[in-house]
């Protein structure tokens, strides 16, 4: 009677635990250590827990066979009993020690587990990635075979084809560009606005978005006089007093387009600033400080080559070559290769040599008078 009622409260110790709760995904003990030591502590679980009913049959045929062996009152605290274990096992501080337990031992499990620190294995730079930015992918150089060319080589081996690209389309596409050519037109008067681009070729440079505006001011359509003085008032330096043209620029965005859009916009602005009557600008005089006008140099009436100067000029080069012939008739014009020759000749003759005679030498009393 005993050993049946111990394997009863054993197999309902068994079943009690068979309850529903929140199960945690296992991660696996990492190689690494995480970033704190300190254990997670778990949730309080939020599911509702089904009450307690004991079901016969979820009970084995060995376990149905000593339930029946029981008298009533033994099944009757034998169910008391398995409702005190469940409610037990299903309480909440029942479930935060056996999480804090579940947390201890990994715990202790990782700190007992040695780990090994990672430290990365230092490559050497080969000779051909010397410079490169990734130095530690590249490795070692491979075994050179004597069947490639220095890296050097290889730029040479670029330019000379890139060279070689280019001179195919200027062999064979550019003049194909002459079925695209427009006869130029001159811009009739309702187009007074002139706009100049920069291009670089296909190559990328800041400047490539730059548009200047150049326009003037009496090509304007519908301005009278007073409008057109009120719009140079408005514009300010940009005009230029010599030329009456207005220059504008703009590299604000990014598209030529955009800035194009920006400046006839402006234009429009201004016309529509010009024509308005209720402030005409009348006090405010026109300024042109801001240009420094250059001096343009007029060529001397009296140095400008006339029929009449020109005969003088014939008359006195006549003049001029009857007096030379004359001089060089009487002999009296030098003649300079001549003179370079007799210097030449006096020069290298040698010198006529002189004998030198020496006086005799006093002797005894006669050296001494003499000094």
């Amino acid at each position: 009677m005993a050993t049946a009622f111990n394997r009863l409260a054993f197999a309902t110790l068994r079943h009690s635990c068979r309850i529903q709760c929140r199960r945690r995904q296992w991660m696996g003990l990492s190689d690494r250590r995480p970033f704190h030591s300190n254990p997670a502590h778990r949730a309080p679980s939020n599911i509702p827990q089904e009450p307690y009913s004991f079901n016969y049959d979820q009970l084995v045929p060995e376990e149905r066979h000593h339930y029946d062996l029981l008298s009533p009152e033994d099944k009757k605290r034998f169910q008391d009993e398995e409702k005190a274990a469940y409610e037990h096992l299903t309480s909440s501080a029942m479930e935060s020690e056996l999480q804090g337990m579940v947390n201890q031992a990994v715990y202790d499990i990782g700190q007992e587990t040695p780990r090994e620190r990672y430290v990365p294995q230092k490559i050497t730079p080969g000779l051909m990635a010397m410079g490169e930015i990734d130095e530690q992918d590249s490795g070692e150089d491979e075994d050179f075979d004597g069947d490639d060319i220095t890296s050097t080589a290889h730029g040479e081996l670029e330019q000379h084809r890139e060279i070689r690209e280019y001179a195919r389309i200027a062999a064979w596409e550019m003049p194909m560009l002459s079925k695209l050519a427009k006869p130029f037109i001159l811009p009739s008067k309702d187009k007074p606005l002139r706009f100049r681009y920069t291009t670089y070729m296909g190559e990328t440079h800041p400047a490539a978005k730059k548009i200047v505006l150049e326009f003037c001011t009496r090509d304007l359509p519908d301005l009278t006089e007073a409008q057109r003085i009120k719009l140079i008032k408005l514009v300010g330096v940009r005009y230029n007093p010599d030329t009456d043209l207005v220059k504008m620029s703009c590299e604000m965005f990014e598209t030529q387009a955009q800035n194009k859009r920006y400046l006839g916009d402006l234009v429009d602005t201004l016309m529509a600033e010009a024509k308005d009557a209720s402030d005409m600008f009348e006090d405010v005089p026109l300024d042109f400080r801001h240009h420094k006008p250059k001096p343009k140099f007029e060529f001397p009436e009296k140095w400008k080559l006339t029929e009449e100067r020109r005969a003088q000029l014939e008359e006195n080069r006549r003049q001029t070559a009857l007096r030379e012939q004359e001089r060089e008739e009487k002999g009296m014009l030098v003649d300079g290769a001549k003179v370079i020759e007799q210097v030449m000749e006096a020069m290298t003759a040698k010198p006529p040599v002189t004998a030198k005679v020496e006086a005799p030498k006093a002797k005894g009393r006669q050296r001494k008078l003499a000094r």
